[in-house]
């Protein structure tokens, strides 16, 4: 077993490769051993190597005497919803989300759905199965592994409980479910809705990913972008959602088939449900911030900068009591969604607000496209992790290179700075705002530096400056994964 698939918030690897079914019936004994579950609930993704893991989970818990709620073929959204409704001790889903078909892993989760990260103790399931510390350990063999349990209706009522479905007005919607589970799940919810789905892609589950350019099912990719950009233009939509493979995710394209940026999402829903419940705490990540900060701070709220990743949020969410949350990946989380992601509710709120405000979904972010633009994220690889860390120190080291004024913002994930060019507008709260921003981050998930560069009303800036970073990445050996949104074809 490869050490390394023991991520910052999940388990990751390519199957096979990395690790072998076995490790995943090790690892399950050592869950066991760690947490002293009771009952834990087990579900798994569309892979086509998913049923032979979760088999071997299943039969790690059991032979430890954990009992086992079978979930089936599941999103991750819905395992947290399970652990909470039928109160289990933990619970563990099959998947490797986003990753091409060779991928698989698992992410775990405790009581009341409270992500299980290396800080909470991941990485001790690693080192008991590297020490091999539960060879000796008697099997219990006191259950039998049941049969799945239905629970999509009870899942659709919470989903249903956001808002009031038959409040929503006339809208045609194209949907990308990227061969997961999203495309069945949204056809349910909305079939007593006045909207329409007037285009699918990808609505099968297929764990090949075989139909999906490259086989990766990300919406992020430039090429499945332009898929649902295309099918929002041939068929006129009002919008468009996409989701990745484990449904966890959900992204956004106007009516002109124009993709929206995470940081946009998060403000806009940040700004309704502040309206709705009043002042509270919302948490965003540190990638691309003015947006959704003075989205905040308009509607009465308290700006939280946190560290990305689903877990870290999850766990600042329940220090703090906030209300919402939303990282620039597309994860998007709710209180009264016991504090974690969903892949669905975002769809539901932001038809809702658009309804509600008689307005389309381009008018609702163009101001914010022209006030606080944004380069999206830009992916460098490098050829080692040691060359990768390398040009992460070189860029701090030489941050006066990058611009005059640099403000190094206290640090949070990666490297953020602030540049001021000269004039220095004034935000919400009152506080000097720089110019143009840039976080740069080494990702949880993937041996990549990610870049995201922000500026204040000036696209001019943002794309001198990102090309300005991108280059000098380049010349320490990193290689661009992806395209500037202005880049021609």
């Amino acid at each position: 077993m490869n050490r390394d698939i023991f991520r910052a918030y999940d388990i990751r690897g390519i199957f096979g490769v990395d690790f072998q079914p076995a490790d995943f019936y090790q690892i399950a004994r050592a869950f066991a051993d760690r947490f002293q579950p009771k009952i834990v609930a087990l579900g798994h993704d569309v892979r086509e190597s998913s049923p032979q893991l979760w088999r071997q989970v299943a039969e790690g818990l059991v032979d430890s005497g954990v009992e086992v709620l079978n979930l089936g073929q599941i999103s991750t959204d819905m395992l947290y919803f399970a652990v909470v409704h039928y109160q289990t001790d933990a619970g563990i889903v099959i998947s490797a989300s986003h990753n091409p078909a060779k991928y698989n892993g698992m992410k775990l989760v405790r009581r009341h759905a409270a992500p299980i990260s290396a800080d909470t103790g991941l990485f001790d399931l690693r080192n008991a199965v590297e020490n091999g510390i539960l060879s000796e350990k008697e099997k219990i063999h006191c259950h039998t592994i049941p049969e799945p349990i239905p629970f999509l209706d009870a899942y659709l009522t919470h989903l249903s409980s956001f808002t009031d479905l038959q409040t929503l007005s006339n809208k045609r919607i194209v949907i990308n479910a990227n061969s997961g589970l999203a495309g069945q799940i949204a056809e349910r919810l909305l079939a007593e809705t006045p909207i329409e789905v007037c285009e699918r892609l990808f609505t099968q589950p297929d764990g090949t990913f075989s139909k999906i350019p490259a086989g990766r099912p990300d919406p992020l990719r430039p090429e499945n972008r332009e898929l649902t950009t295309q099918a929002v233009k041939q068929t006129k939509a009002d919008l468009a959602v996409a989701w990745d493979a484990d449904a966890d995710r959900c992204f956004f394209f106007d009516e002109n088939g124009a993709f929206v940026e995470g940081c946009y999402i998060t403000a806009l829903l940040a700004e309704k449900l502040l309206q709705e419940k009043g002042e509270r705490t919302v948490i965003f990540d540190p990638r691309a911030v003015w947006a959704v900060e003075n989205a905040v701070v308009s509607a009465n709220g308290t700006p939280l900068l946190n560290r990305c990743g689903h877990s870290f949020i999850k766990s600042r969410m329940q220090e703090t009591d906030a209300l919402f949350a939303g990282e620039a990946s597309g994860h998007y989380y709710f209180k009264d969604n016991f504090y974690t992601d969903n892949g669905m509710i975002p769809l539901l709120l932001i038809l809702e607000y658009l309804s509600a405000n008689r307005t389309s979904l381009a008018e609702s972010v163009n101001r914010l496209r022209c006030e606080y633009p944004v380069s999206g994220e830009i992916n460098f690889s490098f050829e080692t992790e040691c060359h990768l860390r390398d040009a992460m120190e070189v860029v701090q080291q030489q941050i006066y290179a990058f611009g005059n004024h640099p403000c190094i913002e206290t640090p949070v994930d990666g490297l953020s700075v602030r540049f001021h060019t000269g004039f220095r507008p004034l935000a919400a709260n009152g506080d000097r705002l720089g110019n143009w921003r840039f976080n740069l981050r080494e990702s949880n998930t993937e041996p990549l530096l990610r870049l995201n560069v922000e500026s204040i009303g000036s696209e001019d800036l943002l794309i001198e400056q990102t090309m300005r970073i991108s280059e000098k990445l380049e010349s320490l050996g990193g290689r661009r994964e992806t395209k500037f949104r202005w880049e021609k074809e």
